[in-house]
């Protein structure tokens, strides 16, 4: 087919257009991908994806986050450093990072305290904090601290006998509370002994356990400061001396007589009936995150009063087969109706809240909305020797961040990497020898003998 010459400037000027057009699409494509980025986590439990938590917890922080990295020219080391902060950078433009060899900078790195290579250095509205630990929960936690406007202070009572936020004993919450610190909540020893008023600077008082009654003075004090607003955690026991029974009617509560024992608790390898594994959570933002039963020793139960000006929720709850012991615990012992003992489901943690009283006086959180507080029938889930159990120490957190307002930083947890590792029976691992190593060469044997075998009859 020959072509003329209006013809051929045709064709000329379309592959011209053509060429142009791909030319700037491909520019434009260029352009696009150095302004935007579009990523995918393809990870079992999206690993590489930032927690809910560190979301809203980015959104809360207002203002340039800058991270300076003390790290040496490693390559390993600073691509390990990058790809974490940049799940952050995804959610928060304005978080810069700046890598510094820390051997170019002797003297700064020296007031820093900076002493390990890939070492942090967080700044957010002129605070600063070291972190050396690279993980999404250990960085998260800085940011955290560094977002409170101040630190919480949370009161522990003293001068009875109380479990102590810095104590070393079994029964004492001395991990807790330094697991407290981490996120930014400081605890201090409050005794009512030699100070006749809760100091309104308390973010949360905290009763844990006391051995001894507590003088009609101290009574009227705590009242004195829930009637002011305050918020409060109360950890019961079944040892508890007479005196708070007043506390309990003011918060619309009655404590049941004896011990919750579980008839079921040796199925889940538990030996003592009086531990009480916790499965069940009412439906409140501390509970929302919990997916771990919590263990409570020796716990007591609690009745709801209704009327009484309080919003009230059940946290946790026992399974069925449980009640109130009165006896002694051994394994005589059995639920005895027509007695005081109550037959479970029974109520061993709630949740109480109501519009703040005396909005003009300062608890430790001048813009609170709430007065909130927590009782709990046992306090031993928070001790020293049964902190690590379960999910105690997450409801331990989870219950300090509510109290102290801070709900959005209440579900934090670490990402689990579920794909890391490929574990097989013997059996499989014989199956994939046999499939891979024998069945697959012996198909494409025959298969070639068979293509041979066909040519030469042709």
């Amino acid at each position: 087919m020959r072509l003329d010459l209006s013809t051929r400037w045709r064709l000329r000027v379309q592959n011209a257009l053509f060429f142009l057009l791909s030319g700037l699409l491909i520019m434009l494509l260029a352009w696009l991908s150095t302004h935007y980025s579009i990523q995918a986590d393809w990870t079992a439990g999206n690993r590489n994806t930032l927690s809910e938590a560190s979301q809203m917890l980015l959104k809360r922080l207002d203002g340039p986050i800058h991270i300076t990295a003390y790290a040496r020219d490693n390559p390993s080391l600073r691509g390990g450093i990058t790809r974490l902060v940049s799940r952050y950078q995804r959610y928060k433009p304005d978080l810069s990072l700046t890598f510094i060899n820390p051997d170019l900078l002797p003297e700064q790195v020296r007031k820093l305290g900076i002493t390990r290579d890939g070492e942090l250095y967080l700044e957010y509205r002129g605070r600063g904090e070291r972190l050396q630990q690279l993980s999404e929960q250990a960085l998260t936690q800085s940011l955290q601290r560094l977002g409170r406007p101040q630190d919480r202070i949370v009161a522990f009572l003293a001068g009875h006998g109380e479990r102590k936020p810095q104590g070393v004993a079994n029964h004492d919450l001395g991990t807790f509370g330094r697991e407290l610190e981490r996120v930014g909540i400081r605890s201090e020893m409050l005794d009512l002994t030699t100070s006749t008023q809760i100091p309104d600077t308390t973010a949360v008082l905290v009763i844990a356990g006391p051995q001894t009654a507590l003088p009609a003075q101290e009574i009227q004090a705590i009242g004195g400061y829930l009637d002011r607003g305050g918020n409060l955690l109360w950890l019961l026991e079944p040892e508890d001396p007479p005196g708070l029974q007043t506390l309990a009617a003011q918060l619309g509560l009655k404590i049941w007589p004896g011990v919750v024992v579980d008839a079921d608790a040796s199925r889940l390898g538990i030996k003592n009936p009086a531990f009480i594994p916790i499965a069940d959570y009412g439906p409140h933002p501390i509970t929302e995150s919990l997916r771990s039963l919590t263990l409570l020793p020796r716990a007591v139960a609690l009745d709801l009063q209704p009327d009484t000006g309080w919003n009230i929720t059940v946290l946790l709850e026992t399974q069925l087969r449980t009640w109130t012991e009165t006896g002694a615990l051994d394994e005589r012992m059995q639920f005895d109706s027509g007695t005081t003992e109550q037959a479970g489901p029974l109520t061993v943690g709630v949740a109480l809240s109501r519009p703040r009283p005396g909005a003009s006086v300062t608890t430790g959180i001048t813009d609170a909305p709430q007065q909130r507080i927590i009782v709990i029938g046992d306090g031993d889930f928070l001790s020293n020797t049964y902190l690590g159990n379960g999910g105690n120490l997450q409801l331990g957190l989870n219950i300090m961040n509510w109290l102290t307002q801070d709900d959005a930083l209440i579900v934090l947890h670490p990402k689990a990497a579920l794909d890391l590792q490929l574990n097989l029976s013997e059996g499989t691992l014989a199956l994939l020898a046999t499939i891979f190593l024998i069945v697959l060469p012996a198909l494409l044997a025959i298969s070639g003998w068979l293509i041979w075998l066909r040519r030469q009859r042709r």
